[in-house]
């Protein structure tokens, strides 16, 4: 699995500071109209970082230190940004969070 440090460049590597998604002024960001169905479970990993929509899912790495999951639609696409390190542990609620959001993102993307 590759490890992209930057959504703007696509450079490869291994990030050393929190990825943050980057709201580009040609992409259109699409605020969540109430009517869109939304999963209790996101309640509290959803939130606008700069106009756009994030799911943050949290989450372990292998030696358990808490990391995050980041879940966006950038472009009609969902973009999944995996924690430093490239491995996430999730316990079976983390992972109902982070299916809900991927579930969320995908709706979203096909509109």
């Amino acid at each position: 699995m590759e490890f992209v440090d930057s959504f703007a460049g696509g450079h490869a590597g291994t990030a050393t500071r929190a990825v943050r998604p980057v709201v580009s002024p040609l992409s259109a960001v699409r605020p969540v109209t109430p009517a869109a169905a939304v999963d209790p479970r996101t309640a509290n990993v959803r939130h606008y970082e700069g106009g756009q929509l994030v799911w943050r899912v949290q989450c372990g790495d292998l030696i358990s230190r808490e990391r995050a999951v980041t879940v966006f639609v950038e472009d009609n696409q969902v973009v999944l940004v995996s924690p430093p390190g490239e491995t996430a542990r999730l316990t079976s609620g983390q992972l109902g969070q982070l299916r809900a959001a991927l579930n969320e993102a995908a709706k979203m993307a096909e509109r």
